[in-house]
């Protein structure tokens, strides 16, 4: 007697099998995607050949060597206005990198989940993260500028800009550290390491390429800041270069306001010109945070 083979059936709520095509709404989502991603890109792409096309002609060494000029657009440059970006940024990074890193140590290491006053630190990093940029400027104005008798300097520049783009340091940092496998802790612990020299040996140098990532695209964001500098007092016209943290200062986007503003055609060009000055140093940060992503990243 001879038996067959069990037709295999059909099991209702089983996945759809290979061959039998995409459906429709998938590919009417791809298609949405694939067309938002277009028109970005056509955007970005014909903003970026008007700004340079615009300003091609006065992209020489005059733009970075000379002062603003109003008088004479065609001698005019912005060398005080990209060495206090200079200025601004790199006291900035001073202030807010440590204490955005420790505050994330403390957050993922250290503080108890439990404390009310850890979740209440918690709830308002989220939530500063959300506030306008021109709210930053006036807390800056009464309480750095004027409350603390700082003035119209580099100092009240560098720390409205560090309360500014500190929480998405703290947010990137905890990320980063929460990332690191629970493992490599455990086993530092399980040979006698404290918790601080597990911290300082495994946990950190496992989490510097999401710790450095986050950290320059937060002072990539606080270089074209312009609202709440404009609220400081920040100069639209100034000749000279910053000399110290307690210096008057103008940066980049200021002087683009500043020139975008003038009547004269020849002023749009200046401006133009030192947009494409302002992306190359963005993309000078940008490419310095992808290339200590790609060097120091690990896989677990």
């Amino acid at each position: 007697m001879t038996t067959g083979t069990a037709l295999p059936t059909a099991t209702p709520g089983a996945p759809r099998l290979k061959g039998r095509g995409t459906p429709l709404r998938e590919r009417l989502f791809r298609a949405g995607l694939w067309a938002s991603l277009a028109i970005g890109v056509v955007f970005l792409v014909g903003l970026l050949t008007y700004v340079v096309v615009e300003g091609w002609s006065r992209l020489t060494p005059k733009l970075w060597t000379n002062f603003p000029d109003i008088i004479d657009p065609s001698n005019a440059g912005a060398q005080s206005a990209i060495t206090g970006t200079i200025w601004v940024i790199a006291f900035t990074a001073l202030y807010c990198l440590p204490t955005g890193v420790l505050t994330a140590i403390y957050l993922e290491e250290y503080a108890d989940r439990d404390r009310w006053w850890n979740r209440a630190i918690e709830i308002n990093i989220q939530n500063l993260a959300a506030v306008p940029s021109i709210v930053y400027g006036i807390l800056g104005l009464g309480v750095i500028s004027r409350g603390l008798g700082f003035g119209q300097t580099v100092l009240t520049a560098s720390l409205t800009l560090s309360l500014l783009v500190l929480p998405i340091v703290i947010i990137s940092s905890r990320e980063a550290i929460r990332a690191v496998p629970q493992s490599i802790r455990q086993a530092s612990l399980a040979l006698g390491a404290t918790r601080w020299q597990t911290v300082w040996r495994q946990v950190l140098p496992a989490a510097v390429p999401g710790m450095a990532t986050g950290s320059i695209l937060a002072l990539s964001r606080a270089i074209g800041e312009a609202a709440p500098l404009l609220l400081l007092g920040g100069l639209t016209f100034i000749t000279f270069n910053p000399t110290g943290v307690h210096s008057q200062f103008t940066v980049l986007p200021i002087q683009i306001f500043n020139w975008i503003s003038q009547s004269r055609a020849e002023f749009t060009a200046l401006a133009s010109a030192a947009i494409v000055i302002l992306l190359v140093i963005l993309l000078a940060m940008n490419s310095l945070a992808i290339w200590l992503r790609n060097h120091f990243s690990r896989h677990w």
